[in-house]
């Protein structure tokens, strides 16, 4: 039974299921997976912000070519165009191409490496093995990595992605197997990257950067799912390490370079814009070939960048723990700040994943042959304080939101009132009596990310889980975690 909400027009449909139909210029109704205390909480704090993420959902539903419906994961809130955790599919041939839809950390994504340990094994050991990659792993505002680029060398990180770091020994070969379109996205053409975004990419590949990036050594608590548990290798206890990172400067500047472009784009080709973060270019036009072409290689050069990420943590481990870097194993790589051209029902379209992850189904020959048969693992970062969880794509995900899922928990302020509200050095403290050691290279950076600034990832999770949009495999405590 349909429930309608004080806002006019939101409508609950099902549980954790809400709509905001078709109305005014909007070409398909709105679709919010979400929380009754997570719908609360846009509702209250629209008045206040100068961003609305209910209003971003409707925006998106304007664009040209748009398809079924504009989409907003459980972990949703107010972004820049479109809302975070929003998912926007368009037709290729009639729809647009947005920056917006993408965000500035282009495929700002996750990789997590099974490790052959136990908790056992590596909770005596925690301080050395945090202290030994905060030691080697560059992180934080600024940093640069250990791998030195000229132009030439960026253009082949651009069009080579994770192969490029293979190739020059960081990993093995069958990482790639395990990274969404194994770490290189094909059509990638530097042209149309600009020569200041490339700049900005020759000291900071193989780095973790700051804000909301984090390496984190992790246990697994409790398993909810045993056949697809078995199928990506996990067990109660064993030691996980998620890094969580995108395409550094580079992506930010190609995001920064082609707002202008989409603007005068977007006057070129009369698209109606309601909010002028939302400027974008017919993905047919040159225009906008030209930002997808940027886009793929910015992706490639963050495929690229946790590729030598994983690497360094495995020389990590083997100096600390004497693991051999051969028995840590890849479990999946996959970005949540995107833009691709996907199948779904037999039709081209221009998926854009902001904030969200890619979760696709099982079956589905895009995901590795040894997860065919439960689908795709999905992974969603929660807090350095909480947990994360390990989902799998479903057929109902492929059919409802074109394979997507939530990618994290979701803030519920902003970092300025983050720092205003705790403090680094304390938090750190707090966390440490805890059990969790947090070894940070900015006590401000701590700060903003302090627990109590998202929402309970678990809610969150259980919203995807209960919808059947992903469902949950394995969840996953913190034993260290460094930030930039």
């Amino acid at each position: 039974m349909q429930e309608r909400d004080k806002r006019p027009g939101l409508v609950k449909t099902a549980r954790n299921i809400w709509e905001i139909p078709k109305r005014g210029d909007m070409l398909v109704p709105g679709r919010l997976y979400a929380s009754r205390q997570t719908v609360d909480q846009l509702l209250s704090e629209a008045p206040k912000k100068e961003w609305d993420a209910l209003k971003q959902i409707e925006n998106v539903a304007c664009l040209p070519g748009i398809q079924k419906a504009s989409l907003a994961m459980s972990d949703v809130h107010p972004g820049y165009g479109f809302p975070i955790g929003g998912v926007g599919a368009f037709d290729a041939e009639t729809g647009v191409v947005s920056v917006a839809g993408v965000g500035f950390d282009c495929n700002c994504g996750v990789r997590t490496l099974i490790t052959p340990l136990d908790k056992e094994d590596a909770e005596p050991n925690k301080r050395k093995l945090i202290e030994e990659i905060f030691r080697v792993v560059p992180a934080g505002m600024g940093k640069t990595g250990e791998v030195k680029l000229d132009e030439k060398g960026v253009n082949r990180v651009l069009v080579e992605g994770a192969r490029y770091a293979v190739e020059k020994g960081y990993g093995f070969p069958r990482d790639l197997e395990f990274t969404e379109e194994n770490g290189c996205i094909e059509g990638a053409d530097p042209k149309h990257v600009s020569r200041k975004a490339k700049q900005r990419q020759f000291k900071q590949l193989g780095t973790l950067g700051s804000g909301n990036h984090y390496l984190e050594i992790q246990y697994v608590d409790e398993i909810y799912d045993e056949e697809a548990a078995r199928a990506y290798g996990l067990s109660e206890g064993r030691i996980l390490v998620s890094i969580h990172c995108g395409s550094r400067a580079l992506g930010h500047q190609i995001g920064t370079d082609y707002l202008h472009t989409m603007e005068a784009a977007s006057k070129k080709y009369k698209i109606p814009i309601r909010e002028r973060e939302l400027v974008c270019a017919p993905f047919k036009s040159p225009e906008g070939q030209a930002y997808f072409s940027a886009v793929k290689g910015a992706m490639n050069c963050a495929f690229a960048n946790r590729q030598i990420l994983a690497h360094l943590v495995r020389g990590c481990l083997k100096k600390v723990l004497g693991t051999s870097p051969e028995e840590i194993k890849t479990l999946y790589d996959v970005g949540h700040n995107t833009c691709k051209l996907e199948t779904h029902d037999g039709k081209k379209l221009v998926v854009h994943r902001k904030g969200a992850t890619r979760a696709f189904g099982p079956g589905n020959p895009e995901i590795p042959g040894a997860y065919a048969s439960v689908g795709q693992p999905v992974l969603v970062g929660g807090t350095m304080g909480t947990s994360s969880y390990i989902l799998k794509g479903t057929v109902r995900g492929m059919e409802e939101t074109f394979g997507s899922a939530c990618h994290g928990a979701g803030r519920v302020m902003s970092r300025q009132q983050a720092k205003r509200r705790w403090v680094g050095r304390e938090l750190v403290r707090e966390m440490e009596a805890r059990g969790i050691l947090v070894r940070g290279h900015s006590l401000a950076g701590v700060a903003e990310e302090a627990p109590g600034a998202y929402k309970d990832v678990s809610d969150v999770v259980e919203v995807m889980h209960q919808t059947g949009i992903s469902l949950k495999v394995a969840r996953m405590r913190p034993l260290a975690c460094l930030k930039g």
